[in-house]
């Protein structure tokens, strides 16, 4: 599992200009995608559509994209019913340290159904999508910190 240690020690400090310079970009997210998910409700805005660009970590940006398609190819689109963001610099739900969101290297999806601690309603084949691209899922986990609408960074690149 990605600690918020080693996000610090690759990426930086995440409230820093040059961490976020360096390491971030802002995906311009591709048409293909946007078509297949835009009855999906994007919580930032309220808005019904997936967001046309998401500021995401370099690193986590190519495994959103394969996750996403993954969804795709698999016919799951229906299943995504809220889009929950990616970037927000915040620590964990009832911890002291860093949520890895600061680093932009992950994403809810279905928040409003996914309560951490609870047990995930998004289907098994849906979370494969994202795991098979390189993520790992939070509705995995165990005990009180099961988290089912979050996916990470399985891994740092080295």
């Amino acid at each position: 599992m990605v600690t918020s240690a080693q996000c610090l020690k690759r990426y930086g400090d995440p409230n820093l200009t040059e961490t976020q310079s360096k390491w971030f970009e802002l995906w311009i997210v591709p048409d293909t995608i946007r078509t297949a998910f835009a009855h999906v409700r994007f919580s930032a805005l309220g808005t019904i559509g997936f967001p046309k660009k998401i500021f995401v970590n370099k690193d986590f940006r190519p495994i959103l994209e394969k996750s996403l398609n993954n969804v795709i190819i698999r016919g799951l689109q229906a299943e995504m019913k809220t889009w929950d963001g990616v970037f927000i610099i915040r620590q964990k739900r009832g911890l002291k340290s860093m949520s890895l969101h600061s680093w932009a290297v992950a994403c809810d999806i279905n928040a409003s159904e996914n309560p951490l601690g609870k047990t995930p309603k998004i289907s098994k084949a849906f979370a494969q999508c994202f795991i098979d691209a390189g993520c790992e899922w939070g509705g995995n986990w165990q005990g009180s910190r099961v988290d089912g609408m979050h996916f990470q960074l399985a891994s740092l690149p080295s």
